[in-house]
């Protein structure tokens, strides 16, 4: 298995199907190295295409799962003028951040769902990298902040266009017009988690359970319907309808189907092949 410098892949269980993705920066919260950028998709990739795999936790070393970009990425990135040409300057910036929202959105690319685990702070970056997600899950000591506005900086990898879908745009103006912390519990009153729990053990230990009974699911209906569940967020209900039908008319008749039916009727736990 590849090894990275900003992020771990572990498989805790040698013969579960749900492999753990941690972001590996302890001693920096975690904060979003131009490393990272690189390498999470990469990451992502493998795991996607590896048929062992059939749902991905994403995490966070130590204390917090992320406390945003790196300031000396940031730095970088805002003082490194090449030709003193500001249009050609302009270009290139738009190229890197392009780059770094190419890298978040992986993880709607990937077809595996991809279920968030986060403790202590998720800040900046790190709520652009949960708005990709599929599901969300917080400890109860976890706490939240769309911090760019207070470093001078509108957003640009997701966040504003991924969280008003999850907690109403009312909400998601609010949160990013004033960077202000919120907390787990506050979290889940807006939607942005799915659940909170009391110490990072019930976090870990709860979200592997989800995690579990999602990989024992058909991995066809698995990835169909987040496929499925994504590009309907674009279209109108009559659209979406007609883009699951023609997905199905693909996809249904599948071997799974079978064995789902007859798990049924025999009063058994159903066994689907590796995708």
């Amino acid at each position: 298995m590849e090894k990275y410098q900003t992020l771990e892949i572990d498989q805790r269980n040698p013969n579960s199907p749900v492999f753990y993705l941690c972001l590996n920066r302890p001693k920096h919260r975690n904060a979003l190295s131009r490393d990272f950028f690189t390498e999470f998709p990469k990451a992502l990739s493998s795991l996607d295409q590896n048929p062992n795999v059939n749902v991905i936790v994403l995490t966070g070393a130590g204390d917090h799962f992320c406390a945003g970009i790196d300031l000396n990425n940031l730095s970088s990135i805002a003082g490194n003028s090449v030709s003193g040409d500001r249009g050609r300057d302009g270009e290139r910036l738009r190229r890197a951040i392009k780059l770094m929202q190419d890298a978040i959105t992986a993880i709607e690319r990937c077809r595996k769902p991809v279920i968030a685990a986060i403790q202590g702070a998720c800040i900046g970056g790190g709520i652009d990298i949960v708005t990709a997600c599929d599901i969300r899950y917080c400890s109860k000591d976890a706490f939240f902040s769309v911090k760019e506005v207070d470093l001078a900086i509108t957003a640009d990898l997701g966040t504003l266009q991924r969280l008003p879908s999850i907690v109403g745009y009312g909400h998601a103006l609010e949160l990013a017009l004033t960077g202000r912390q919120f907390s787990g519990q506050e979290a889940k009153e807006l939607g942005l988690v799915s659940g909170v729990f009391g110490s990072k053990q019930e976090l870990e230990g709860s979200v592997r359970l989800v995690a579990e009974g999602m990989a024992a699911k058909s991995p066809l209906a698995v990835t169909g319907t987040k496929a499925v569940l994504q590009r309907s967020r674009e279209m109108s209900v009559e659209q979406g309808l007609d883009y699951v039908a023609t997905w199905n008319s693909a996809m249904l008749l599948s071997d799974d189907l079978t064995e789902a039916v007859s798990a049924h009727m025999q009063k058994r736990k159903p066994v689907f092949a590796k995708l």
